[in-house]
Protein backbone atom coordinates (compact mmCIF):
# COMPACT_ATOMS: atom_id res chain seq x y z
CA UNK A 1 0.00 0.00 0.00
CA UNK A 2 2.20 3.21 -1.19
CA UNK A 3 1.77 6.43 -1.04
CA UNK A 4 0.47 6.07 3.01
CA UNK A 5 1.67 9.49 4.26
CA UNK A 6 0.56 11.35 0.32
CA UNK A 7 0.12 14.92 0.50
CA UNK A 8 0.74 15.39 4.45
CA UNK A 9 3.80 17.48 6.06
CA UNK A 10 6.07 15.45 8.65
CA UNK A 11 8.38 16.98 11.53
CA UNK A 12 10.57 14.71 12.41
CA UNK A 13 12.59 15.64 15.89
CA UNK A 14 16.10 13.83 15.39
CA UNK A 15 15.65 13.31 11.99
CA UNK A 16 19.50 13.03 11.61
CA UNK A 17 21.95 9.97 13.12
CA UNK A 18 24.64 10.45 16.07
CA UNK A 19 26.89 8.00 14.36
CA UNK A 20 27.71 5.84 11.05
CA UNK A 21 24.54 4.05 9.82
CA UNK A 22 20.76 4.54 10.40
CA UNK A 23 18.86 5.73 14.23
CA UNK A 24 15.32 5.63 14.47
CA UNK A 25 14.89 9.11 13.63
CA UNK A 26 16.85 9.00 9.75
CA UNK A 27 14.99 6.15 9.26
CA UNK A 28 11.83 7.37 9.91
CA UNK A 29 12.21 10.44 7.93
CA UNK A 30 13.00 8.55 5.14
CA UNK A 31 10.39 6.32 4.94
CA UNK A 32 8.13 8.75 5.34
CA UNK A 33 9.62 10.82 2.32
CA UNK A 34 8.82 7.44 0.25
CA UNK A 35 5.59 7.33 1.56
CA UNK A 36 4.56 10.67 0.11
CA UNK A 37 5.59 12.99 2.97
CA UNK A 38 7.47 16.15 2.87
CA UNK A 39 9.73 16.20 5.75
CA UNK A 40 10.67 18.40 7.88
CA UNK A 41 14.41 17.25 9.43
CA UNK A 42 15.57 18.91 12.69
CA UNK A 43 18.12 17.92 14.33
CA UNK A 44 20.80 19.62 16.68
CA UNK A 45 23.50 18.94 14.52
CA UNK A 46 22.39 20.23 11.52
CA UNK A 47 24.75 18.41 9.55
CA UNK A 48 23.09 15.28 10.43
CA UNK A 49 20.06 17.27 9.40
CA UNK A 50 21.30 17.76 6.34
CA UNK A 51 22.58 14.14 5.52
CA UNK A 52 18.99 12.87 6.01
CA UNK A 53 17.82 15.66 3.56
CA UNK A 54 19.90 14.69 0.95
CA UNK A 55 18.88 10.61 0.91
CA UNK A 56 14.87 11.64 0.95
CA UNK A 57 15.72 14.45 -2.15
CA UNK A 58 18.18 12.06 -3.86
CA UNK A 59 15.26 9.50 -3.68
CA UNK A 60 13.03 12.11 -5.83
CA UNK A 61 11.27 13.41 -2.26
CA UNK A 62 10.72 16.51 -0.57
CA UNK A 63 12.90 17.56 2.37
CA UNK A 64 13.63 20.69 4.45
CA UNK A 65 15.82 20.81 6.86
CA UNK A 66 16.40 22.95 10.62
CA UNK A 67 18.79 22.64 13.48
CA UNK A 68 17.07 23.00 16.56
CA UNK A 69 17.63 22.08 20.82
CA UNK A 70 14.63 20.80 21.24
CA UNK A 71 15.27 21.84 24.92
CA UNK A 72 14.63 25.28 24.21
CA UNK A 73 11.57 26.94 24.00
CA UNK A 74 12.24 29.44 21.45
CA UNK A 75 14.37 27.06 19.21
CA UNK A 76 11.08 24.87 19.15
CA UNK A 77 8.78 28.04 18.23
CA UNK A 78 10.82 28.92 15.41
CA UNK A 79 11.36 25.30 14.01
CA UNK A 80 7.25 25.10 13.91
CA UNK A 81 7.18 28.22 12.55
CA UNK A 82 9.44 27.96 9.63
CA UNK A 83 7.56 24.38 8.96
CA UNK A 84 4.51 25.89 8.72
CA UNK A 85 5.77 28.89 6.70
CA UNK A 86 7.24 26.78 3.89
CA UNK A 87 4.34 24.01 3.85
CA UNK A 88 1.27 25.88 5.14
CA UNK A 89 0.18 23.02 7.74
CA UNK A 90 1.72 20.48 9.73
CA UNK A 91 -0.23 16.64 9.61
CA UNK A 92 2.34 14.76 11.87
CA UNK A 93 5.19 15.61 14.32
CA UNK A 94 7.07 12.86 14.92
CA UNK A 95 9.29 13.16 18.43
CA UNK A 96 12.18 11.66 18.24
CA UNK A 97 15.09 13.10 20.32
CA UNK A 98 16.14 11.36 23.12
CA UNK A 99 19.58 11.13 25.14
CA UNK A 100 21.03 8.60 27.64
CA UNK A 101 22.98 8.75 30.70
CA UNK A 102 24.36 5.40 32.69
CA UNK A 103 23.98 5.49 36.59
CA UNK A 104 21.43 4.88 39.29
CA UNK A 105 20.25 7.47 41.55
CA UNK A 106 23.25 7.89 43.98
CA UNK A 107 25.75 7.33 40.91
CA UNK A 108 24.31 10.13 38.33
CA UNK A 109 24.95 13.61 38.90
CA UNK A 110 22.17 16.30 39.27
CA UNK A 111 23.64 17.71 35.64
CA UNK A 112 23.17 14.76 34.33
CA UNK A 113 19.56 14.03 36.09
CA UNK A 114 18.01 17.60 34.43
CA UNK A 115 20.09 17.21 31.30
CA UNK A 116 18.18 13.66 30.36
CA UNK A 117 15.14 14.65 31.45
CA UNK A 118 15.01 18.15 29.77
CA UNK A 119 15.78 17.34 25.91
CA UNK A 120 13.73 13.65 26.67
CA UNK A 121 10.38 15.40 28.01
CA UNK A 122 10.41 18.77 28.05
CA UNK A 123 11.51 18.59 24.22
CA UNK A 124 8.35 16.59 23.84
CA UNK A 125 6.28 18.91 25.75
CA UNK A 126 7.61 21.87 23.74
CA UNK A 127 6.92 20.77 20.27
CA UNK A 128 3.29 19.70 21.16
CA UNK A 129 2.52 22.80 23.16
CA UNK A 130 3.96 24.56 19.49
CA UNK A 131 2.46 21.90 16.99
CA UNK A 132 -0.71 21.46 18.24
CA UNK A 133 -2.63 24.35 17.93
CA UNK A 134 -1.62 24.38 14.15
CA UNK A 135 -3.63 20.65 13.98
CA UNK A 136 -6.04 21.98 16.30
CA UNK A 137 -6.83 24.64 13.47
CA UNK A 138 -6.71 22.21 10.64
CA UNK A 139 -9.16 19.95 12.61
CA UNK A 140 -6.44 17.11 12.13
CA UNK A 141 -3.33 15.88 13.14
CA UNK A 142 -0.99 12.26 14.31
CA UNK A 143 1.84 12.72 16.92
CA UNK A 144 4.17 10.03 17.31
CA UNK A 145 6.50 9.87 20.06
CA UNK A 146 9.34 7.37 20.62
CA UNK A 147 9.53 6.42 24.26
CA UNK A 148 11.07 2.64 25.39
CA UNK A 149 10.47 -0.13 27.13
CA UNK A 150 12.86 1.22 29.91
CA UNK A 151 9.88 2.97 30.38
CA UNK A 152 7.96 0.14 31.77
CA UNK A 153 11.40 -2.70 32.90
CA UNK A 154 14.81 -2.26 34.19
CA UNK A 155 17.19 -3.67 31.38
CA UNK A 156 20.10 -4.92 32.67
CA UNK A 157 21.79 -1.85 33.17
CA UNK A 158 21.68 1.25 35.39
CA UNK A 159 19.93 4.29 33.52
CA UNK A 160 17.67 6.11 36.14
CA UNK A 161 16.99 9.08 34.59
CA UNK A 162 16.49 7.74 30.65
CA UNK A 163 13.89 5.53 32.25
CA UNK A 164 12.36 7.86 34.34
CA UNK A 165 11.89 10.32 31.09
CA UNK A 166 10.38 7.35 29.23
CA UNK A 167 7.84 6.79 31.58
CA UNK A 168 7.25 10.65 31.88
CA UNK A 169 6.70 10.54 27.72
CA UNK A 170 4.27 7.78 27.92
CA UNK A 171 1.67 10.03 30.18
CA UNK A 172 2.95 12.95 28.33
CA UNK A 173 1.57 11.10 24.69
CA UNK A 174 -1.34 10.13 27.07
CA UNK A 175 -2.43 12.73 28.40
CA UNK A 176 -2.23 14.69 25.10
CA UNK A 177 -4.03 12.11 23.15
CA UNK A 178 -7.16 12.29 26.18
CA UNK A 179 -7.31 15.88 25.79
CA UNK A 180 -7.39 16.34 22.14
CA UNK A 181 -9.35 13.24 21.07
CA UNK A 182 -12.56 15.16 19.95
CA UNK A 183 -10.33 18.01 17.95
CA UNK A 184 -9.38 14.97 15.33
CA UNK A 185 -5.56 14.68 17.04
CA UNK A 186 -4.05 11.13 17.87
CA UNK A 187 -1.52 11.10 19.98
CA UNK A 188 0.39 7.32 20.61
CA UNK A 189 3.90 6.23 21.58
CA UNK A 190 6.51 3.64 20.50
CA UNK A 191 8.48 1.47 22.69
CA UNK A 192 11.41 0.00 21.14
CA UNK A 193 13.37 -2.88 23.19
CA UNK A 194 16.94 -3.52 22.15
CA UNK A 195 17.87 -1.81 19.06
CA UNK A 196 21.11 -2.02 17.02
CA UNK A 197 21.54 1.56 16.67
CA UNK A 198 24.17 3.97 16.60
CA UNK A 199 22.91 5.53 19.49
CA UNK A 200 24.28 2.74 21.63
CA UNK A 201 27.38 2.15 21.03
CA UNK A 202 28.95 5.03 22.90
CA UNK A 203 26.67 5.63 26.42
CA UNK A 204 26.55 1.70 26.61
CA UNK A 205 30.09 0.22 25.48
CA UNK A 206 31.33 -0.34 29.16
CA UNK A 207 28.07 -1.57 30.27
CA UNK A 208 28.08 -4.73 29.42
CA UNK A 209 32.06 -6.10 30.16
CA UNK A 210 35.29 -5.96 28.91
CA UNK A 211 34.22 -6.77 25.64
CA UNK A 212 33.16 -3.65 24.60
CA UNK A 213 30.76 -3.21 21.76
CA UNK A 214 31.13 -6.62 20.72
CA UNK A 215 30.13 -8.11 23.14
CA UNK A 216 26.93 -5.80 24.49
CA UNK A 217 26.22 -6.72 20.79
CA UNK A 218 26.25 -10.38 21.86
CA UNK A 219 24.45 -9.89 25.57
CA UNK A 220 21.56 -7.95 24.11
CA UNK A 221 21.05 -10.11 20.76
CA UNK A 222 20.68 -13.20 23.87
CA UNK A 223 17.97 -11.32 25.79
CA UNK A 224 15.53 -10.82 23.04
CA UNK A 225 13.10 -13.58 22.17
CA UNK A 226 13.69 -13.68 18.64
CA UNK A 227 17.08 -13.98 18.82
CA UNK A 228 18.38 -10.67 17.72
CA UNK A 229 18.28 -6.96 18.54
CA UNK A 230 15.99 -4.93 16.27
CA UNK A 231 16.68 -2.36 13.99
CA UNK A 232 15.80 1.45 12.94
CA UNK A 233 13.57 0.84 10.52
CA UNK A 234 11.17 -1.34 12.60
CA UNK A 235 10.84 1.55 14.96
CA UNK A 236 10.29 3.47 11.23
CA UNK A 237 7.16 1.06 10.21
CA UNK A 238 5.61 1.74 13.35
CA UNK A 239 5.75 5.11 13.75
CA UNK A 240 4.30 5.07 9.77
CA UNK A 241 1.55 3.07 10.91
CA UNK A 242 0.55 5.25 13.64
CA UNK A 243 1.21 8.59 11.47
CA UNK A 244 -0.79 7.37 8.63
CA UNK A 245 -5.24 7.08 8.30
CA UNK A 246 -4.84 3.30 8.62
CA UNK A 247 -4.33 3.90 12.51
CA UNK A 248 -7.32 6.99 12.31
CA UNK A 249 -8.69 5.39 15.49
CA UNK A 250 -5.81 4.72 17.25
CA UNK A 251 -4.85 7.08 20.40
CA UNK A 252 -3.50 6.90 23.38
CA UNK A 253 -1.85 3.19 22.68
CA UNK A 254 1.86 2.28 23.76
CA UNK A 255 3.32 0.14 21.18
CA UNK A 256 5.82 -1.85 21.88
CA UNK A 257 8.48 -3.00 19.20
CA UNK A 258 11.07 -5.27 21.10
CA UNK A 259 10.93 -8.74 19.42
CA UNK A 260 9.34 -10.32 22.97
CA UNK A 261 11.66 -9.03 25.60
CA UNK A 262 8.44 -7.58 27.48
CA UNK A 263 6.26 -11.33 27.24
CA UNK A 264 9.54 -12.61 29.83
CA UNK A 265 9.23 -12.29 33.59
CA UNK A 266 12.60 -11.24 33.27
CA UNK A 267 15.61 -9.02 31.22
Amino acid sequence: MPNRLEGKIAIVSGAGSVGPGWGNGKATAVLFAREGAAVFSVDINLSAAEETKKIIEDEGGLCSSWQADVSQNSEVQALVDACFTEYGRVDVLHNNVGILEVGGPVELSEEKWDRVLAVNVKGMFLTCKHVLPIMERQGKGAIVNVSSIAAIRHLGYDAVSYNASKGAVDSLTQHVAGQYADKGIRANCILPGFLNTPMIVEPLKNSYGPGGVDEMVRKRDAMVPMGTMGDAWDVAYAALFLASDEAKYITGAKLVVDGGVTCKLRV
